[in-house]
């Protein structure tokens, strides 16, 4: 049910989109992407397309790599801290709540959620996978990474749910200013709700895919239809499947690199996730 309305919601924010194109910013283009299938068409072996100008990446050489923590080192300058204050500031501060345990959360989700748009927004991501940048495969992204995320905060219990539900306020009000910027303001409420509906589809589909009594490809097929596919109903076609199946191990080792990353790291978004540039450049070594 989750994926025809995937379809209907893409083509009603496209339409609106293309009346408003003189709006849309760059990061969420609201023009219809191609489908992979026809994308996958387009590029043979002898054609001269633009597609082909960048080397080919051997996508079966990445993500084999064993899990790890991914905080970030004690001295990583790209470590975000606590503010601290002393004297009258710290007082004033204090009085404020800036130091409660809700304060700190929603602090802590801010940076994950920078951390999970700077993933998402590199550029490699759509080289790697082969993917073009509309607002369909962004969104579908940006999803996958909440999910990364919202995974690994369930295993800190209450906290960690609660922490969630801060980084889904500000995952939520993000992607209505995106939606806003590209110029649907008419029925804003009712593309929200939608999207919302697909978010959790998305959500649920993935928990069960990752569940130890799932079939070994139902990550690759539930990554199909929610990042590749135009509508979800389209079969895999044969070249996409060394694509679908390096972001299936990629998904399968940001989870267990998450669970492997300490409760401290999460909480205050001090973590990277795996740096797609070195995954690349260990393509050399090989």
């Amino acid at each position: 049910m989750m994926l025809p309305r995937w379809g209907r919601t893409i083509a009603n924010l496209s339409r609106a989109g293309l009346q408003n194109n003189s709006k849309c910013g760059n990061g969420f283009n609201l023009v219809l992407h191609r489908s992979y299938t026809k994308v996958a068409a387009a590029v043979a072996p002898a054609a001269a397309d633009s597609m082909q100008k960048s080397p080919a990446i051997n996508l079966n050489k990445m993500f084999w790599s064993k899990p790890c923590s991914l905080a970030l080192a004690p001295d990583s300058p790209l470590r975000v801290e606590e503010p601290k204050y002393d004297g009258i500031k710290h007082i004033i501060f204090k009085l404020m709540l800036f130091y409660s345990k809700q304060s700190k959360s929603i602090r802590g989700a801010n940076v994950v959620y920078w951390r999970i748009i700077s993933q998402v927004e590199k550029p490699l991501i759509y080289e790697v996978f082969n993917l073009e940048k509309t607002f369909k495969i962004t969104f579908s992204l940006l999803v996958l990474h909440m999910w990364f995320c919202l995974r690994r905060l369930k295993e800190e219990g209450k906290e960690g749910v609660e922490f969630g539900q801060y980084l889904y306020e500000i995952y939520n009000h993000d992607v209505e200013l995106r939606v806003s910027k590209a110029g649907v303001n008419l029925l804003l409420t009712r593309w929200m709700k939608d999207l919302e509906k697909i978010f959790y589809g998305n959500i649920v589909a993935y928990d069960s895919a990752i569940l130890p009594e799932a079939k070994q490809d139902e990550l690759s097929k539930v990554i199909w239809r929610n990042i590749f596919s135009d509508d979800g109903s389209s079969p895999q076609t044969d070249a996409a499947s060394q694509i679908v199946k390096a972001m299936a191990r990629y998904a399968r080792r940001e989870v267990s690199c998450l669970s492997l990353t300490d409760k401290e790291a999460i909480l205050s978004g001090n973590f990277m996730f795996t740096s797609l540039e070195i995954e690349k450049l260990n393509l050399k070594g090989h």
